[in-house]
């Protein structure tokens, strides 16, 4: 369970689909296959009539929590792998076969990935590679994301079962490490339905690293069961990584934490032209 589930895209023929980890598989918003599929101005009256029409298919969907237009999390009708090609079914289109051949290969992918993590590792670097990211900025955020997934795990199995549940005890550390919860601080950088931490600079990624890292040793280390105790780690976590982060401002005499995102330039732009200005001020 990752705070950055709800972020997850993937494109068809310039189209995107939203898609979420649920059990160990992809799912995929219905809506979103109705969009792409029946090419229809409005998907949503469209499944309104599919679901009355065959009112079995609303026995395959699960409703799970994804970011809507307005960028508020909301339940969604969701399907996986294996009942999106049973939806397929009920949607005449041209673009039917292409489909199914391009989901068989997004679970493909899956299943490769869960076997050996380090496939998933290499396509993550490749995608943030051709969105513009340096090398340096990418190794810390795979990095990042392998901590994650530890502290999310170390979380499942001791007691959390709920998405509200995963995000307090991330708002915990958050907001003892950055003095921010996670919305405040997409709030700050001035983002809506994207990925915070893909709009994080190093230093701010390595200070959301140290503190789930810390909080995933507390856990560990006072073998932490439940909520209430868990959300105490959370809180001595976020603050190790807090006093460091007030430590290196205090040093510089500056802000760690910045409002920038990277929006209107790629993080790999920005750093190559942070590069140039300073080549420039010292010559």
């Amino acid at each position: 369970m990752s705070d950055e589930k709800d972020e997850g895209l993937v494109v068809f023929q310039d189209s995107k689909i939203r898609r979420i980890p649920h059990n160990g598989e992809w799912f995929y918003s219905v809506i979103d296959i109705i969009a792409v599929l029946s090419e229809s101005d409005n998907p949503a009256i469209y499944w309104r009539v599919l679901k009355h029409r065959e009112p079995q298919l609303v026995t395959i969907c699960n409703g799970l929590k994804m970011v809507a237009e307005d960028g508020k999390m909301r339940l969604t009708d969701c399907v996986n792998t294996k009942n999106a090609f049973r939806l397929i079914q009920s949607i005449p289109s041209k673009k039917a076969e292409p489909f199914k051949q391009w989901l068989a290969q997004l679970a493909k992918e899956r299943i490769d990935e869960i076997k050996d993590p380090e496939l998933a590792q290499k396509r993550m670097k490749e995608i943030y590679k051709a969105r513009g990211y340096s090398d340096e900025w990418t190794e810390k955020r795979v990095r990042g994301i392998a901590i994650r997934d530890e502290l999310t795990d170390e979380w499942g199995k001791r007691g959390v079962k709920t998405d509200k549940e995963y995000a307090m005890l991330t708002a915990e550390i958050s907001k003892a490490t950055f003095d921010m919860t996670p919305s405040e601080y997409k709030e700050f950088k001035g983002l809506k339905r994207e990925n915070l931490r893909d709009h994080m600079d190093d230093m701010e990624l390595v200070l959301a690293m140290l503190g789930e890292a810390t909080t995933t040793r507390f856990t560990r280390d006072r073998d932490s069961q439940g909520f209430p105790p868990l959300k105490n780690d959370a809180k001595d976590g976020g603050d190790v990584a807090g006093a460091t982060r007030k430590d290196i401002e205090q040093r510089l005499g500056k802000r760690v934490v910045s409002d920038e995102n990277f929006l209107d330039k790629p993080e790999g732009q920005k750093r190559l032209e942070q590069k140039k200005d300073k080549r420039q001020i010292k010559g």
